[in-house]
């Protein structure tokens, strides 16, 4: 439950349109529902006050999980109106998703399965989160971090393929960079372009190592390594391949500067 349908929620029952023992029914499940299979134990409780807590509902992560659980977990979540967003989700989990709500969005490349809320919030016209991404072999992380932005209310531009093999294309993008209220980094192999793009611009840099490289990458281990010890100072790091904390740690970002602006 969203703070905003909380708030309405209470409005309706100080106008008299709804009766109070109708608004403890819909409260009751509010804190955690069980979501289980008949007398089998309960194989996930949704945390129905993540969104009134941090402002955006919970967020299923499908490796694990059987496709009907996750079909499950999206219809309860479906059901109190917040929609679902699905990261990591394999063909099947996809297509059984995809059967059980016609209008859920999929990204196969993204591994990406949203569903919009009744309310949708409005981007922020002025403040928006740019993905960068060094190479295209990185756009699967970049596609999951720019889903995930979009998803949480946020307006997202993308910069795709401007490596530092090739440096002249990130640097002629200035003007971008400079209009980004923060900027999330992907790259692979020795990941050496946050610390170019941190050392540009004066927002908030959040790098993205890939698993993508030669041996001696070690499955992103090396790009890890180098954005952790970058020479630019402030960025952060997320895990190898975590499109979707890079996008969690943005909006930190973005609700805090609302906040401070008297805007949430």
């Amino acid at each position: 439950m969203k703070a905003e349908r909380l708030r309405e929620l209470l409005d309706e029952v100080a106008a008299g349109t709804l009766d109070p023992s109708e608004a403890v029914r819909r409260l009751a499940w509010a804190p955690m529902e069980l979501v289980g299979n008949g007398d089998e134990p309960a194989f996930a409780r949704l945390d129905h006050h993540r969104a009134l807590r941090q402002g955006v509902p919970e967020v299923v992560f499908c490796p694990g999980k059987t496709a009907d659980e996750v079909v499950e977990i999206c219809r309860r979540l479906a059901a109190h109106g917040n929609g679902f967003l699905a990261t990591r989700a394999d063909e099947a989990t996809a297509t059984a998703v995809r059967a059980a709500f016609p209008a859920v969005v999929s990204d196969r490349r993204a591994r990406t399965l949203h569903l919009a809320g009744n309310a949708p919030a409005a981007p922020e016209p002025d403040r928006f989160t740019l993905v960068v991404s060094a190479g295209t072999g990185d756009l699967a992380v970049a596609d999951e971090a720019a889903i995930t932005a979009s998803a949480l209310g946020h307006r997202v531009d993308r910069l795709y393929d401007v490596g530092v093999a090739g440096i002249h294309r990130v640097l002629g993008e200035s003007a971008l960079l400079d209009a980004a209220a923060v900027v999330i980094v992907v790259a692979g192999m020795e990941g050496a372009l946050p610390s170019v793009v941190g050392g540009l611009v004066a927002v908030p840099v959040i790098a993205v190592p890939t698993s993508i490289g030669y041996g001696a990458a070690f499955g992103g281990l090396a790009a890890l390594l180098g954005m952790l010890n970058s020479c630019a100072a402030g960025v952060t790091v997320v895990n190898i391949d975590n499109g979707f904390g890079a996008a969690m740690a943005a909006e930190r970002i973005h609700r805090t500067a609302s906040l401070r602006a008297g805007r949430a």
